[in-house]
């Protein structure tokens, strides 16, 4: 079985899971290779599947990045499914999940066309108690563009709201939640819609620190088991995805990034199903255990 490991030109040497994956699919029997989304050389019709895992620069190339897409997916099968693809690489996925019930972290989005002092204000309002907040693209990954505020650095931070929608980009508003800086984010990976490992990431958004300008901010990453709530809250996420997403079945990945609000509850930061790093290296069975899980699922669908 021909499997394409789906990066990108500038990310071939930066993702830390491609080469465990390629391991692990080849001791399974597989015929893996890595090739980069952007490289126009590459025929696509040739594998079974393609397996997006690292094209991280289409947050600055959205269009081009989903015309590939659709054309792949006449292709070959594309993973995850296009139609999930679309639908993720936009935050405002995370509305959707908070009208089914899920406990989000309080998201406010401001669109091309809004007044940036007008909302940033109504967001302050809404939420007097945030002693500080985050501005970050809609669509966007690895923290690029995203910045951390204090109430009394608003000019700031209008003027970032302001360069993003300018620019034609719909900004989301969040409180931070500062229990991240001593507790991190937990980051639960679910292979076939089963639970498989955790890892814990440390704060990312320093205070008075820009946005970073390589193509994702540094992680300090180890490895963590989740608490039963954060368990709960992820387990309910996976359950609410085929309604919402219209699937018949539980797709191949989904990475569940949590962090907990001040009462110490767990709540959805973000939802990454398009392009995640799955952490291979903090779990030593997960790349043979991701492996076997996508081979049995292409191999029922081919046989």
């Amino acid at each position: 079985m021909k499997i394409a490991l789906v990066t990108a030109i500038a990310a071939f040497a930066l993702d830390e899971d491609l080469a465990p994956l390629a391991e692990a699919l080849s001791n399974a029997g597989a015929s893996p290779q890595i090739l980069a989304w952007d490289d126009p050389t590459v025929s696509w019709s040739r594998f079974d599947a393609a397996l997006l895992r690292s094209p991280w620069d289409y947050t600055e190339r959205l269009p081009e990045f989903l015309a590939w897409a659709e054309r792949i997916d006449a292709q070959t099968r594309l993973l995850n499914p296009l139609a999930v693809i679309r639908r993720n690489t936009d935050k405002h996925y995370l509305a959707d999940l908070e009208r089914a019930g899920i406990a989000i972290v309080p998201s406010v989005f401001v669109e091309p066309g809004d007044d940036a002092v007008t909302a940033l204000t109504a967001f302050l309002e809404k939420f007097p108690a945030a002693g500080e907040f985050v501005v970050k693209p809609a669509v966007g990954a690895g923290s690029r563009d995203a910045q951390r505020y204090a109430r009394a650095q608003q000019a700031a931070a209008v003027a970032h709201v302001a360069r993003l929608i300018t620019a034609g980009r719909s900004v989301l508003l969040q409180p931070y939640l500062d229990s991240v800086d001593d507790a991190g984010e937990t980051a639960l990976l679910y292979f076939d819609g089963r639970y498989s490992h955790a890892i814990r990431k440390g704060p990312l958004l320093q205070r008075d620190e820009g946005p970073t300008d390589h193509l994702f901010a540094p992680e300090k990453i180890t490895a963590r088991t989740p608490g039963a709530d954060e368990m709960a809250l992820a387990d309910a996420i996976i359950a609410a995805l085929p309604a919402l997403l219209d699937l018949d079945a539980a797709l191949p990945y989904a990475r569940i990034d949590l962090i907990r609000a001040a009462d110490g509850s767990p709540r959805l930061l973000e939802l990454e199903l398009t392009e995640p790093s799955l952490f291979f290296l903090y779990d030593a069975d997960a790349a043979a255990r991701f492996s076997h899980a996508l081979l049995a699922r292409l191999g029922s669908n081919l046989s």
